[in-house]
C-alpha cells in the first residue's frame, strides 16, 4: 500500500446550494477509496461523493440504474463499474475488488460526511493507514420524517464498521442485512456521518417488502422451520424493545412509528417466510411480481 503521506494529487470540496454546487476550497487527498453501490440513486448520489473531499479514489458500482445516476456519478469524480445485483453482501465484497486502494470508505448514496467528521478525518487517516488496524468504526446519525432522530438509540449515533482495509475485513454474504467482519483491531470516530432515511413511509414500506424477500430467501436456502406460531411473540417483542429500551417513546410520534415498523417488519419476514414454506410456487410469484416493479433485480 503506498505510504499516507505519498498523496500529492487534491480535490475540490463542493457545497450545495440552490443554484448548484460551488467550488470553494481544494484540498491534498488521501490514498483512500470511497466505494458507493447504487440503483437509480440520482437524488442521492452527488452530495454523497461530494462530502468526501479526501479520497483519492471514488468508484461507484451500478446495478443497472435507469435513472441518472451514472451520469451524475461521472460528473461527480467518480468512476462506474456495472455490476448485476449479487445481493447486498456479495456486491459490496465485488465492489471492494474495484477499489483503487486497499484502504476502503463505504458509504451508501443516501449517506454523506460533515464537515466535523471530514476534519477529523482527515486529521487521524495518515496515522490509520500507516498502522495496523483493520477498521474505523463510524457514527451514524440518520434523519426521519424530516429531522434528525434525538433519542433512539439505533438512529442516534449507531456504531457501524464503514472504514476497512480490504485484506483485514470482508463483508457477509448474507442478501440483506449484511455486516462486516475482519480480525484485527478498531479505531472509533467521534463525529457521526448522516443517513437521510426514506423519503417517506411508501418508500420505506417498498423497502421493507424487497428486504423481507431477500431474508426470507436466505432462511429457505438454509432450510429453517417456519415457526409462524412466533410472529406475534416477535411484533410484541420487537415493539417494547425499540419503544422502551431502545427510547424510540422520546421522540414522540415518530418514535410510536419507527417502532410499529420495525415490529412490523420482523413479523412480516415469518408470515411470508411461512408462506413459503407452505407453497414453494409464491417463491417466483413473489419474485415476477417484485421484478415488474423494480424491487428485485
Amino acid at each position: 500500500m503506498r505510504r499516507a503521506c505519498s498523496s500529492s494529487t487534491s480535490a475540490s470540496i463542493r457545497v450545495h446550494e440552490a443554484g448548484g454546487p460551488v467550488t470553494i476550497a481544494a484540498m491534498p487527498t488521501l490514498p483512500i477509496s470511497l466505494v458507493v453501490i447504487t440503483h437509480d440513486e440520482a437524488a442521492n448520489i452527488a452530495r454523497c461523493l461530494d462530502s468526501v473531499p479526501f479520497a483519492a479514489d471514488k468508484v461507484v458500482v451500478d446495478s443497472g440504474s435507469t435513472d441518472d445516476t451514472v451520469a451524475i456519478a461521472r460528473a461527480h469524480g467518480a468512476r462506474v463499474v456495472h455490476q448485476d445485483w449479487l445481493g447486498f453482501g456479495q456486491q459490496r465484497n465485488a465492489a471492494s475488488a474495484h477499489a483503487a486502494h486497499d484502504w476502503i470508505l463505504a458509504l451508501d448514496a443516501d449517506e454523506f460526511l460533515e464537515p466535523p467528521l471530514v476534519a477529523e478525518l482527515e486529521r487521524r487517516l495518515p496515522a490509520l493507514l500507516e498502522g495496523d488496524a483493520a477498521v474505523g468504526i463510524l457514527r451514524r446519525s440518520t434523519w426521519y420524517m424530516g429531522a434528525p432522530m434525538r433519542w433512539y438509540r439505533p438512529m442516534v449515533g449507531e456504531k457501524l464498521a464503514r472504514l476497512y482495509r480490504r485484506d483485514r475485513a470482508r463483508w457477509t454474504d448474507a442478501r440483506v442485512h449484511e455486516s462486516l467482519r475482519w480480525e484485527g483491531r478498531a479505531e472509533t470516530f467521534a463525529a457521526p456521518f448522516h443517513h437521510l432515511h426514506n423519503p417517506t413511509l411508501p418508500h420505506k414500506q417498498l423497502k421493507v417488502l424487497r428486504y423481507a424477500e431477500l431474508k426470507c430467501r436466505d432462511w429457505h436456502a438454509k432450510a429453517r422451520p417456519p415457526r409462524v406460531w412466533m410472529a406475534p411473540l416477535v411484533y410484541l417483542a420487537a415493539f417494547l424493545k425499540d419503544w422502551l429500551l431502545r427510547l424510540a417513546i422520546l421522540d414522540g410520534w415518530r418514535g410510536f412509528v419507527v417502532a410499529h415498523v420495525a415490529a412490523s417488519y420482523a413479523m412480516y419476514k415469518r408470515l411470508r417466510y411461512f408462506e413459503m414454506h407452505r407453497n414453494p410456487d409464491s417463491i417466483a410469484q413473489a419474485r415476477e411480481v417484485l421484478v415488474r416493479h423494480g424491487l428485485d433485480r
